[in-house]
């Protein structure tokens, strides 16, 4: 009898004015459990990378899709979710070799997938796989931020990682949108 791995997917950045959303997607591997998994705004930054660290090393699989600005301009902001979804979903595929029996979505909504998929509401407090896939898509957008932080330093990016905070609106009425 084979095992039915179920995956877990969750996003980052859907509420910034600058950067990517971001998706993770994890199938966790019973036999190598993550202690403290949870939603991954309810953790440190710096809890959130030792627990990615882990969960790269851990999990059965992972992936982590992207869906661009330009992207989000282009498609809106929830069917770029799901198009960062998909890829992340498509990521951990090619590098488990075999479809999910099932994806477990953080949210109302799913994306367009060969598999049986289920929305969860606020199913990053409720599933681990889905903890895991957000601290995964939140780490790896907030280190897009510092990088973009490093090219425009005037912005702040490594403070508010690109949400539209009192001190990120004020940039932006000061320097104009930047190139990203």
């Amino acid at each position: 009898m084979s095992t039915i791995w179920i995956c877990g997917v969750d996003e980052a950045g859907r509420g910034p004015l600058v950067g990517a959303v971001v998706a993770g997607a994890v199938v966790l591997d019973p036999q190598q459990p993550i202690i403290g998994l949870k939603d991954s705004k309810k953790l440190s930054p710096a809890k959130r990378e030792t627990l990615y660290t882990e969960i790269m090393s851990k999990a059965k699989a992972w992936g982590i899709g992207e869906a661009s600005p330009q992207e989000i301009d282009q498609f809106n902001i929830l069917q770029a979710t799901m198009l960062a979804m998909q890829r992340a979903i498509q990521s951990l595929v090619d590098q488990m070799g075999e479809w999910p029996g099932e994806a477990l979505i953080d949210g109302n909504r799913c994306p367009s997938l060969p598999i049986p998929a289920r929305a969860i509401v606020q199913g990053d407090a409720k599933e681990p796989a889905i903890s895991a896939a957000s601290i995964l898509a939140k780490v790896h957008r907030d280190r897009q931020m510092q990088i973009l932080h490093l090219q425009f330093p005037q912005y702040g990016f490594n403070q508010h990682m690109g949400y539209p905070t009192e001190a990120h609106i004020a940039a932006l009425k000061h320097y104009g949108p930047c190139l990203e």
